[in-house]
C-alpha cells in the first residue's frame, strides 16, 4: 500500500476519534444536566501564580453539595465537591490581566472560605445570584455546627 494511503487512513482515523470524543462530551453534558441545576463554573485549581490555574467546568447542585466537573473530561464523577455547610462566601471581583483569557467574558470571580483554605470560582452574574440563594438556603443552626468543627 502506498504511503499516501497510510497517511489518509491515519487522518481519517484521527477524525473519527475526534468525532467520537466530541459526541461523548455532548452526551456526558446531557447526562449531567438531565436533573437540572447545572451551570458554567470555572475553578482555580492552582493559585501559585497570579491569573493562572483556571480550569473550565460545569457546576451542579446536589442537595447540600456543589459538584464541579471538568468540561473536557469524560468522567461521570465530579472532580471537586463542596458542602454548603462548610463554605462561607467572602466576596467577588472582576477578572484581572490574563484571567480574561482563561475565563468566559461575562464571568465574575468569587472567593469562598473553607477549612482547607480559600476557594476561587468563576461564574456568570446570573449564576452567582442562584449560588448565593443556594448558600443562604442552608438550614438554621448550621453555622453553629460549622464553627465547632474548625
Amino acid at each position: 500500500m502506498p504511503l499516501w494511503q497510510w497517511i489518509l487512513d491515519g487522518v481519517l482515523l484521527a477524525l473519527v476519534f475526534l468525532f467520537c470524543y466530541g459526541l461523548a462530551l455532548v452526551l456526558r453534558r446531557r447526562m449531567l444536566a438531565r436533573n437540572g441545576g447545572t451551570f458554567e463554573l470555572s475553578h482555580r485549581a492552582r493559585s501559585d501564580r497570579t491569573g493562572r490555574g483556571w480550569v473550565l467546568g460545569i457546576g451542579r447542585y446536589d442537595g447540600d453539595r456543589l459538584e464541579w466537573f471538568r468540561i473536557f473530561s469524560l468522567s461521570p464523577r465530579p472532580r471537586r465537591v463542596w458542602d454548603r455547610n462548610r463554605v462561607d462566601y467572602n466576596g467577588r471581583r472582576e477578572a484581572e490581566g490574563s484571567e480574561h483569557l482563561a475565563l468566559y467574558t461575562d464571568h465574575v470571580i468569587i472567593t469562598l472560605e473553607s477549612a482547607q483554605g480559600d476557594i476561587e470560582l468563576a461564574m456568570s452574574s446570573r449564576s452567582l445570584l442562584g449560588f448565593q440563594a443556594w448558600l443562604e438556603a442552608k438550614p438554621p443552626g448550621t453555622d453553629w455546627d460549622k464553627h465547632r468543627q474548625r
